[in-house]
């Protein structure tokens, strides 16, 4: 039987601080919960039979508190070494955590961190896949999980509240999660990754449809499969969150193409927030001080993560208002940073 494990040499215990003045939650205008301290512990391993490594993630909890919602964040493709890992986003794992949620994030296998992109493993180099198969196996072993965290036993986690929020290619693998689906190249039809479990997705600057005029011919050939995203079977619920300055040639050059999870998805149950000045790294939510950010804002990375926050709070608890103040925050401040949409 597989078994979990996690070293003790990388259990710490951390504070929610941010790098500025004042708290990222004032910042931002948006009113949340009181922050806590928070425990991580990492990696915790997990054996997953045909994966060639071991499945590690990285667990965040409020000191306190049971019954937690979790929140399974998935991490971008980018070129850093270890922001595309466990090891990044700080900036929303520690908020999200030290606001009441335990927070999984897995290392997948595009990670830099493990040097298999450029090998032949299948679907190499994005691993969209197994993507997408990480996040089925973190909730088919959450006991696992949980007896090999100190201080998760006895089932803190709420295994009927759980949320999944990714950010770029990440954002790809929340949408399998919630129904969108990709070509599988073995046999020339869509694969259906969804997982029920999943009650509600955030998808931060995702991937659009590739299957246009504007798709570059730099990913067509460098990540082919993206050409067959397919969104109109993503019917679970979501927030679409899209910068109106996050454009890349080599990807697409149609500004909507970040938003087509949003417009070309099923209705009903679909949210989008525009952020207003924001590129595709949203502010620097990757990482603290990460070199990658080319449009530095602290306030909006406190704006994004307060919003995630408060929507994946109303829609796993259907009589909580956080959403509904959040938005009226956002509509009614002196200077909106976003604005928000819904179909």
């Amino acid at each position: 039987m597989p078994t979990a494990s996690y070293d003790r040499r990388y259990v710490d215990t951390d504070l929610e601080r941010a790098p500025m003045s004042k708290p990222y939650s004032d910042a931002a205008n948006i009113p949340v919960n009181a922050s806590q301290p928070v425990l991580t512990y990492h990696p915790v391993t997990l054996d997953v039979p045909g994966r060639p490594v071991p499945l590690e993630v990285k667990v965040s909890i409020p000191a306190t508190g049971t019954d937690l919602p979790l929140i399974l964040l998935s991490h971008g493709h980018g070129l850093a070494n270890f922001l595309s890992s466990y090891n990044g986003y700080g900036p929303l794992a520690n908020f999200f955590a030290a606001h009441g949620f335990a927070v999984i994030q897995p290392t997948h296998l595009d990670s830099t961190a493990l040097g298999l992109r450029d090998t032949d493993l299948k679907d190499a180099p994005l691993f969209w896949r197994d993507r997408a198969t990480d996040m089925h196996n973190i909730l088919d072993r959450l006991d696992d999980i949980e007896a090999a965290v100190p201080g998760l036993a006895e089932r803190r986690i709420d295994r009927d509240r759980v949320g999944a929020v990714g950010h770029s290619l990440g954002g790809n693998t929340v949408s399998l999660l919630l129904g969108a689906q990709m070509l599988d190249p073995d046999d020339d039809r869509p694969k259906d990754l969804s997982d029920s479990r999943v009650k509600a997705g955030v998808l931060i600057g995702a991937p659009g449809i590739g299957n246009d005029e504007h798709f570059a011919e730099w990913a067509k050939t460098n990540y082919p499969v993206l050409y067959y995203t397919d969104f109109e079977q993503m019917t679970g619920t979501a927030l679409i969150i899209v910068g109106d300055q996050d454009l890349n040639p080599n990807f697409s050059n149609r500004l909507s193409y970040r938003a087509d999870a949003y417009s070309a998805s099923p209705g009903g149950n679909k949210t989008m927030v525009t952020m207003y000045g924001a590129g595709h790294i949203f502010g620097g939510i990757s990482g603290y001080d990460a070199a990658e950010t080319n449009d530095e804002n602290p306030e909006r990375v406190a704006t994004l993560r307060a919003l995630v926050w408060a929507y994946l709070r109303s829609q796993l608890y259907s009589a909580d208002p956080s959403w509904k103040n959040a938005v009226n925050a956002l509509e009614n401040g002196e200077d909106p940073m976003a604005q928000v949409e819904t179909r």
